[in-house]
């Protein structure tokens, strides 16, 4: 592990202050499910707790099981003390923030379940209204369609928005039929396309780390940087998503939304103002820059690969055919590694490496700019460095990394490699607000440029789709395999290799924040 540099000690900088919201009424579909249960209502009472709620807001929960009010809201406070954030429950803050929860009971498909909540609505105040999609994605058209149909999506006293999660689709075709219907019934403007890996605070802090200084901006692109590395690891199976993940695979689950997120925000241009569509539009370009894949691509410079039976953690665990609801014949990936080149002025020539799986050595979701090495080096090395690298650390700990060249100590003449870290909780004093409490604030506040608009959508898929395409025509070709617990499949690292490259190593983080 390189010597590390603290530079956050001595920073004094001030809690994290957000704003208020304007006074709504957030319904949401799918209210009793685990989403809402264990984040978003989570990310709710962290927002009142923090000012950033008025009085008037208010919640109507929907979802098919029969329950009352105070069981709906006894099962929301319980979700809290069990979420990620293991918020304690203020027993007084609480009666005020479960006075403004309520329950409505029906079946999504059933029209008068649409026909009593525009019943109440019309009733209560205030005018401004969010509908929040928590549901299956086949849900999602029935819903749409119904609050149009029963006018819910005027904006006559106030607005009416949507707030939709991913996935978008499931291949390009499905998407644009889904865009479609959509705006069969809604502006784009009244639209939020969520993906809650926007709202880390890494991940949004990638524009500031890049337009807002000129240190690093000057050499954001090809005659600098070799290349960039995305990795989003887990060392979780599947679990009670096996269902879903056994359908969906990590292409579609991560890839298609998440990973070319991370992969946009890293290669846009500067937007002309850091509003919504000026935002959009910049990664949108990303996107259609993209080299498309022709299936003699996807053979050379993509790798699908699954979990065989291992340790992860000291503990011993099945193989992904072993889990159960998987197919014995499954060919879903739990594992892909893409080479991915942007053909514009910027990157012309530069591989961005994409990976992510389940069942790997530690949790890492980072970001790695490798830069160019030296043209000549003068000084011999010590554990040598092969080149600055620059790391933007979205989880576990949010922060920012910049590993270089130093001398060693003493009388010699040695280069080590050391880092300068930042970390998010060390300069903060406080752990940044969790991803859904950010995006349902923007939400609320009317600010979609951390969500994603329909165009991008489209071009995210026609980036995907191809490679969906090839797998799915290639039913003989064994898949890859690698361990449970290990780094990932020996074909992945040789995707790397033939160009002289490597992955950074997910089982060990350059840093530990000590807060």
């Amino acid at each position: 592990m390189s010597p590390q540099i603290d530079f956050t000690t001595h920073i004094d900088l001030p809690l994290v202050k957000l704003p208020q919201a304007k006074p709504c009424l957030l319904v949401i579909f799918g209210a009793t499910g685990d989403l809402t249960r264990r984040k978003l209502i989570p990310a709710l009472y962290s927002l009142s707790r923090k000012g950033c709620l008025p009085p008037e807001f208010q919640i109507i929960g929907i979802g098919r099981r029969a329950l009352s009010d105070d069981d709906f809201r006894e099962q929301q406070r319980q979700g809290i003390e069990e979420s990620a954030e293991s918020q304690h429950v203020d027993a007084s803050l609480w009666s005020g923030f479960a006075a403004q929860i309520s329950y409505l009971s029906g079946d999504f498909n059933d029209r008068q379940t649409l026909d009593r909540l525009a019943e109440r609505l019309a009733s209560a105040p205030p005018a401004n209204r969010i509908f929040y999609l928590a549901t299956a994605p086949s849900a999602t058209s029935t819903i749409v369609r119904e609050l149009a149909t029963v006018g819910l999506n005027c904006e006559d006293n106030g607005f009416s928005r949507l707030v939709i999660e991913k996935p978008f689709g499931q291949d390009l075709a499905s998407a644009q039929a889904l865009n479609r219907l959509i705006a069969a019934g809604f502006q784009e403007s009244q639209v939020y396309r969520i993906d809650h890996y926007l709202g880390k605070e890494t991940v949004q802090n990638v524009l500031f780390f890049r337009f807002g200084n000129a240190l690093f901006e000057s050499v954001w692109n090809r005659n600098h940087i070799e290349f960039v590395e995305i990795t989003a690891a887990e060392p979780l199976g599947a679990g009670h998503r096996a269902g879903y993940y056994e359908e969906a695979g990590a292409l579609r689950d991560m890839v298609a939304n998440h990973l070319l997120q991370l992969l946009a925000l890293t290669a846009m241009e500067a937007p002309v103002a850091l509003d919504a569509d000026a935002v959009h539009d910049r990664k949108t370009d990303v996107w259609r820059s993209i080299r498309p894949m022709t299936p003699a691509d996807v053979a050379a410079r993509t790798v699908r690969a699954q979990y065989v039976a291992g340790a992860v953690n000291g503990d011993r665990v099945p193989g992904w055919l072993e889990e159960p609801g998987v197919r014995p014949d499954s060919r879903t990936e739990t594992y892909t590694a893409l080479d991915l080149r942007i053909d514009n002025w910027r990157w012309g020539g530069v591989p961005f490496y994409l990976r992510t799986g389940k069942r790997l050595a530690a949790q890492a979701t980072e970001i790695a700019v490798h830069f160019k090495r030296p043209p000549l080096s003068f000084f011999p090395c010590t554990d040598c460095l092969q080149s600055n690298v620059i790391i933007l650390r979205i989880q576990p700990d949010e922060g920012i990394s910049l590993t270089f060249g130093a001398k060693e100590p003493g009388t010699s003449r040695n280069a080590v490699p050391v880092s300068m870290d930042f970390c998010y909780r060390e300069a903060f004093a406080e752990d940044p607000p969790s991803a859904y409490a950010v995006l349902l604030l923007d939400a609320l506040r009317g600010d979609s440029t951390q969500f994603t608009r329909s165009d991008g959508v489209e071009a995210q898929w026609r980036v995907i789709t191809p490679i969906q395409d090839a797998w799915a025509k290639d039913t003989d070709t064994p898949l890859a395999t690698y361990e449970a617990g290990s780094e990932g499949p020996a074909e992945a690292d040789r995707l790397l290799e033939r160009n002289g490259h490597e992955w950074r190593s997910i089982g060990e983080s350059n840093w530990v924040c000590q807060i």
